[in-house]
């Protein structure tokens, strides 16, 4: 069975004008425009497709410009000397400007039973597609209706083949073809829709959330690092609360944080604000065009397991440090088979949380040894996350916050030399006055009236 009969789309091309779309070539990539320019000066037809064109018409900035092309990958290569192929699965084509790269893919094809090409699919995954084809035949390929536009560079309309425009204007996702067959063939569109209706704002195509529930398993299947790009784009590009909530309502936090969705189960109220205020925070940040990292997110996601497990070791015996440890590897060890979390990032997930028990010790000694801690920031904040667990924790961060603002020698003061309260009842911080008298020093016996 051929593609085309998989997909059930016969496509019916509909030209948009320029006078009846809001593309401008201003808000388009000058290296994009470079590239459509040479390709056609070349003699190939190229055009600016995908989720650009999409974004273009709903009057959004892309943050990635990709082109469609007749021309092979290697053809591209000879047309740019500052051009890599790149990938097995799909063969592309990156045409690098600095920092900006341009993906440039060949039209793919639909490609008939023993026609020649390099395509495999196993158990209905495409698992490399090398054939090459027609406008028409790429248009059907695509995943949803709205990424299937594109952009004409040499009369500057819009051709959409299978009903984007269509589905902008109703604000829904659609996919092109029978759902099922589509995500068997790539079980990441799924996380793809969710993403992608949290951004634009729309909701999912009653016939592509369907299969969700049963084909959701399928996601196991998924490189685990293909899944960890995915998450990054759904958390940290603005709209991480959104695509959370969008991913709880299409039942597919299940399968790719499990311990996650254990956790939530569990109707833990403190822990839903924690995530949720998490999240949050992260998408003002990146709004505001501060730094994000991975690790404080995943943090976040996976805290309640952590936190449980811990509690477990502890009340069967096991020492506290021990006991934070062993829960640590234990969540992330699982987490890792579904989602490929570098090394770097669940050293520091696993600091941030070991660093929680730390801030109820509150002897002088203990408080400034975590002052200095390099993880210390990143530790305090996730702190002030978890004030809605107890009255304890609330005021055990409001009593951090105060200390932070102290001098030194002010905040040595008010503190114990050993044994420390309890977390329920961290001790208040002395106002701020004259410092303490520094101790004198004893002399050594024979030292007296030494010059």
């Amino acid at each position: 069975m051929n593609l085309d009969q998989r997909t059930h789309v016969p496509p019916a091309l509909t030209i948009i004008p320029r006078d009846q779309h809001i593309i401008s070539r201003k808000n388009i990539s000058k290296a994009a425009l470079r590239v459509l320019y040479r390709l056609n000066e070349a003699g190939y037809t190229a055009y600016l497709v995908g989720g650009a064109v999409r974004d273009l018409l709903l009057g959004l900035q892309p943050k990635d410009f990709d082109v469609a092309t007749s021309a092979t990958p290697d053809e591209v290569k000879r047309l740019f000397r500052n051009c890599r192929l790149i990938g097995r699965r799909f063969r592309l084509a990156h045409v690098v400007f600095g920092p900006e790269i341009i993906e440039v893919a060949t039209f793919r094809g639909l490609g008939e039973e023993g026609c020649e090409g390099d395509r495999s699919i196993v158990d209905g995954r495409i698992v490399r597609d090398n054939i090459w084809g027609t406008i028409e035949e790429d248009a059907i390929r695509r995943d949803f209706r709205v990424n299937a536009m594109y952009y004409d560079i040499s009369d500057f309309s819009v051709r959409d083949y299978v009903g984007g425009m269509q589905d902008l204007h109703d604000r829904v996702l659609r996919l092109i073809g029978d759902p099922e067959t589509r995500y068997r063939e790539d079980p990441v569109r799924m996380l793809r829709a969710a993403r992608l209706a949290a951004k634009l704002e729309m909701h999912i195509d009653a016939a592509a959330m369907a299969p969700f529930e049963s084909l959701g398993p399928l996601l196991g299947d998924a490189a685990p690092a293909r899944l960890f790009d995915e998450s990054l784009k759904m958390f940290l590009s603005g709209n991480g609360l959104k695509s959370f909530h969008m991913l709880e309502q299409c039942g597919l936090v299940k399968f790719m944080f499990p311990a996650t969705a254990r956790a939530l189960k569990r109707g833990d109220a403190a822990l839903r604000a924690l995530v949720e205020h998490g999240l949050a925070n992260t998408d003002a940040r990146v709004r505001e065009g501060k730094s994000v990292t991975p690790a404080f997110l995943f943090a976040v996601l996976l805290w309640g397991e952590v936190r449980d497990v811990a509690h477990q070791l502890i009340g069967r015996g096991i020492d506290r440090t021990d006991a934070w440890a062993r829960a640590a590897a234990q969540v992330v060890g699982e987490q890792c088979q579904r989602v490929a979390i570098p090394r770097r990032f669940t050293f520091t997930m696993e600091e941030i949380w070991s660093l929680q028990p730390r801030f109820e010790q509150v002897q002088r000694k203990r408080v400034f040894r975590l002052m200095a801690h390099p993880r210390f920031r990143a530790a305090f904040d996730f702190l002030l996350l978890r004030a809605d667990e107890s009255p304890a924790t609330l005021q055990l961060g409001q009593w951090w916050a105060h200390a932070q603002q102290l001098p030194p020698d002010v905040l040595a003061a008010a503190l114990p030399a050993g044994g420390g309260s309890a977390a329920s009842e961290p001790p208040a911080a002395a106002p701020a006055g004259k410092p303490p008298r520094p101790r004198r020093r004893r002399r050594k016996p024979g030292n007296a009236g030494s010059a």
